[in-house]
């Protein structure tokens, strides 16, 4: 047989034997066959890249979402949090941010953003904000999104060919299947950092592939660490689910046990070290979830069966439930490994055996504990379920690599599709008219593509035995030409289109569906527009920053307002909101949601003073919230004189006075160090005019008045609050457990509208709104619009005396602090001098906080209720108070070490290398002392 020739060999030069003494080395000429252009691995990795990219955007075109349409997509928290966080991030890149990688002052009066960072911005593609115009955001946040998920597609079809040999075009269907899983399209897609871990299993898996057969230590551990920095709570998932892969091939590899644990040594030394690379986050954001509110704790509910099953098929919606959805052909294909002969017994069972127990690890608490770090999560429940994808999918391929399925394990796995159906048919959460005859349509096209698949690999090909094999076998998908070749590709294109098709299809569908049903069930939020805009330039014209601040307003446009329009305020909203100042807040009368991790502007003349908030934009009801009406108000700045960043409080005024009490006004005056409120004594009437008295409504609640709801649109007699007071002085009411509007009757049409927002569930409080001024009489009365069953507490009414806040503010002024200059994490301020008492940092005192004053040394900052207090002497007219998260010096000591561990085993195993090519040279059989040395 004559050796077939390249048109274009590459020739290479290679001697011919070793050179002796006085003779040329001779060489000879070795044709080399060309390299492919495409290898299959990154074939695959292209078309399940491509088939994401185009589902995506498919799903999004037909539910004509942003920015393919008018709907929204920004629900829920990918509007509240993360598209802020994005956009501070563009802001840090272009260096317009007010603060740096330690603290963001811009939200939350100053709060730590390494945390943050961490958490929500650690990914290597939230980066690519920077490239965007800064009010395209929501696009570019979009454009993140898809990115990655593609990644994960991609990432999962080069693991796949890297297990088994097979059919390029199959694991590229395959790992886009993976991509655009249920968990990936129903929650992921609204939380993008999680999208890291979606990327992260299939890459951790394939560091655990190098680890079995001794290959790229160094790239290993670098592999995790990148993991682990972009977003370690999906990571640790995502290590756990790699560590069961590769305990599970470690199993059926048939290696003695000594290499059997060589291997998980190196697994094991490789995650560690990767890990200790991320530490300096990753320490940095456990530490602030230790100092972060509480918020509400969840008890674990197993879910009913037949709702897992329901959320197998296409199309099926439900936020709080497992999303396991990987495409139909993925799942008969996982449903017919039991039952595919072709598999060895050992690898069908293990498999199997894998992918059940984890469904179980997800109804189990102490397993499901495990999964979520040994804490409930608050919201969706399953964030492990993108594990389970991601088995069911690599059970497919393991099916598939082995040959097709034949008739018989595609009549079981079809068998077995049919009793999901019919199990989840009359329970199915959040189920469409649409959804069985779409699952019904998807299992005839991929049954049909595997089918014609079977029948264009069948003849003379029965590949393994059905015995007790290890996991390498014959592979009946690696495209090798056979006879009949031109029959068997098109039975093979026509198996590809309809597997195609009906992914396509049934994916869509399933994208559509969710971004449809979110925006209908979920809070939404419209993309950078015209109010956002007019906010950032009032906003930008009245800064003063560190002069005082600028806060975005009461009627907020998102969550965290500061971030995405500028200013400086208490809004903010994150999973790390620190615990001092959500309870230093909530007892000056601020309101929340998110149970309490979520933050409102106080819109409060002397919380302004207290916070030295100069300047304050007041916008209209945000029209994306339709809960309360358009008052056809336009959006204005307000300003007021306020004290400086830095003011000192008299000695005794401190914290070894008593600290907040139950009334939000006596609170203000204790942090403001005046008496500027009158709180009356209150007469609340129900609708029908009858009085009511003030009694306990449920324990660890304020004696109060609880009021049925105001049916929408009435006319007649509502429930009142009466008081007397100064006349001319501001009224103020407090009422954090009431849902609705409030007035003050008599007050003319210009006089603000408390909108008082609240749930029975305790997870949003209302904050204290400002109504208008006591008429002359004296006598004050406030109607009251409840939307729900609401109580109005004892002590509600505060009656603000504007000349001794005056007073109270010259004062502090006076006395304050010359001159203030705010760095990234650094706070100096030049004092009066013989200042003494205590001087207080409008800032709360969270942990890493240390100051001094003068030349002295810092020390930890002092808290004066909740702020920053720092004692002073009368000698010292400079004072400079530092920020260093905490956990950043251990994480960085650990990091260093494991660079440190890193760096010598890269510079070992490259002298391994280099020893193991160097040929040998000598040809002098060895002496006994060299045989000993070698034994």
């Amino acid at each position: 047989m004559k050796p077939t020739v390249s048109p274009e060999p590459s020739t290479a030069l290679a001697p011919s034997a070793p050179p002796r003494s006085g003779r040329p080395p001779q060489f000879r000429f070795r044709l080399r066959p060309p390299r492919p252009a495409v290898r299959p691995e990154q074939a695959a990795a292209l078309l399940a890249a491509a088939v994401t990219v185009l589902v995506s955007c498919t799903g999004d075109v037909v539910a004509r979402s942003h920015p393919f349409g008018p709907r929204a997509r920004n629900v829920s928290d990918l509007g509240n949090q993360y598209v802020p966080f994005h956009a501070h991030l563009w802001d840090l890149l272009h260096g317009r941010a007010d603060g740096g990688l330690l603290m963001n002052w811009q939200s939350g009066f100053g709060s730590s953003f390494l945390p943050d960072l961490g958490t929500y911005l650690s990914s290597p593609f939230a980066l690519l904000v920077a490239v965007f115009p800064r009010d395209e955001i929501d696009l570019a946040v979009y454009v993140i999104t898809v990115l990655k998920t593609a990644c994960a597609g991609a990432a999962m079809a080069w693991l796949l060919l890297a297990l088994r040999p097979g059919r390029w075009w199959a694991a590229g269907l395959l790992g886009a299947s993976y991509a655009l899983c249920g968990w990936s399209v129903l929650m992921a897609a609204v939380n993008p950092m999680w999208l890291d871990g979606l990327i992260a299993l299939p890459l951790l898996c394939l560091v655990g592939e190098w680890a079995l057969h001794g290959r790229r230590p160094v790239l290993g551990a670098l592999v995790v660490a990148l993991a682990w920095i972009a977003n370690f709570y999906t990571a640790y998932m995502a290590t756990l689910g790699a560590g069961l892969v590769l305990l599970l091939r470690l199993s059926l590899s048939g290696l003695p046990p000594r290499r059997l644990l060589a291997a998980v040594g190196r697994a094991v030394r490789g995650t560690v070290l990767g890990i200790g690379l991320a530490a300096p986050l990753v320490v940095v954001v456990y530490f602030g979830t230790r100092h972060a509110y509480p918020g509400r704790v969840t008890e674990f509910r197993p879910l009913a069966l037949e709702y897992l099953l329901a959320h197998l098929l296409p199309t099926s919606y439900s936020f709080s439930n497992p999303a396991v959805y990987v495409g139909t052909a993925a799942l008969l294909l996982a449903l017919a490994l039991p039952f595919h002969r072709a598999v060895p017994r050992r690898v069908r069972a293990g498999w199997t055996l894998l992918v059940v127990a984890m469904t179980l690890s997800m109804r189990w608490e102490p397993t499901h504990l495990v999964w979520h770090a040994f804490a409930t999560p608050q919201g969706s429940a399953y964030r492990q379920a993108f594990v389970l994808c991601g088995l069911l999918v690599i059970a497919a391929w393991t099916s598939l690599s082995y040959g097709p399925p034949g008739p018989r394990a595609l009549f079981a796995a079809g068998g077995l599709l049919a009793l999901v159906m019919a199990g989840a048919a009359g329970s199915m959460p959040a189920r469409h008219s649409f959804t069985l005859p779409i699952a019904v349509l998807a299992a005839l096209a991929a049954l049909t593509g595997l089918a014609l698949l079977g029948r264009a690999e069948a003849p003379g090909d029965t590949g393994g035995t059905g015995g007790t094999g290890g996991t390498d076998g014959p592979s009946l998908s690696s495209g090798a030409p056979r006879p009949g070749g031109r029959r068997r590709a098109v039975l093979a294109g026509l198996a590809a289109v309809l597997l195609l098709g009906g992914q396509f299809g049934e994916a869509a569908a399933t994208s559509a569906v969710a971004t449809r049903s979110r925006a209908t069930r979920m809070d939404d939020h419209s993309p950078w527009g015209a109010r956002r805009q007019t906010q950032a330039e009032l906003i930008a014209a009245a800064d003063g920053w560190p002069r005082y601040r600028t806060d975005p307003g009461r009627e907020q446009t998102v969550a965290n307002d500061p971030m995405e329009v500028g200013g400086q305020g208490a809004q903010y909203y994150s999973s790390l909101t620190s615990d001092v100042l959500s309870r230093t807040l909530t007892a000056l009368g601020d309101g929340w949601t998110s149970r309490g991790r979520s933050l409102q502007s106080l819109d409060n003349a002397v919380t302004d003073a207290i916070f030295s908030v100069g300047a304050r934009v007041h916008s209209p009801p945000d029209p994306d919230q339709k809960r309360f009406p358009q008052d056809g108000s336009r959006t204005t700045v307000s300003r007021q004189p306020v004290p400086p960043l830095v003011t000192v409080r008299p000695s005794g005024t401190g914290a070894a006075r008593p600290g907040f009490g139950p009334s939000p006004y006596r609170n203000q005056e204790l942090l403001l160090g005046a008496r500027v409120y009158t709180v009356p004594r209150l007469t609340v009437r129900t609708a029908v005019g009858r009085p009511a008295r003030f009694g306990g409504v449920r324990p660890g609640v304020r004696p109060g008045v609880r009021l049925g709801p105001v049916a929408a649109g009435t006319t007649g007699p509502r429930p009142t609050i009466t008081a007397r007071c100064r006349p001319g002085s501001e009224v103020y009411l407090w009422a954090p457990h009431l849902s609705g509007t409030a007035r003050l009757a008599g007050a003319p049409e210009t006089a603000p509208t408390g909108r008082f927002r609240s749930d029975r569930l305790a997870t949003a409080i209302a904050a204290m709104q400002r109504l208008g001024r006591v008429p002359a009489s004296g006598h004050l009365t406030i109607e009251l619009s409840p939307d729900a069953t609401s109580t109005v507490p004892d002590g509600a009414v505060g009656c603000l005396d504007t000349a001794r806040l005056r007073t109270a503010v010259e004062r502090l002024t006076s006395t304050g602090a010359t001159e203030v200059t705010v760095s990234d994490g650094t706070v100096r301020a030049v004092l009066p001098a013989g200042s003494r008492g205590t001087a207080v940092l409008a800032v709360p005192r969270i942990a890493g906080w240390r100051c001094a004053t003068g030349a002295a040394d810092a020390v930890p900052a002092e808290s004066y209720h909740g702020l920053i207090g720092v004692p002073l002497d009368g000698t010292s007219t400079s004072l400079t108070c530092t920020f260093h998260p905490p956990g950043l010096r251990l994480g960085a000591a650990v990091g260093g070490g494991s660079l440190l561990a890193l760096a010598l085993l890269g510079a070992l195993t490259a002298v391994r290398g280099r020893r193991a090519r160097t040929p040998s040279t000598t040809t002098r059989p060895p002496d006994r002392a060299d045989a000993r040395v070698a034994l």
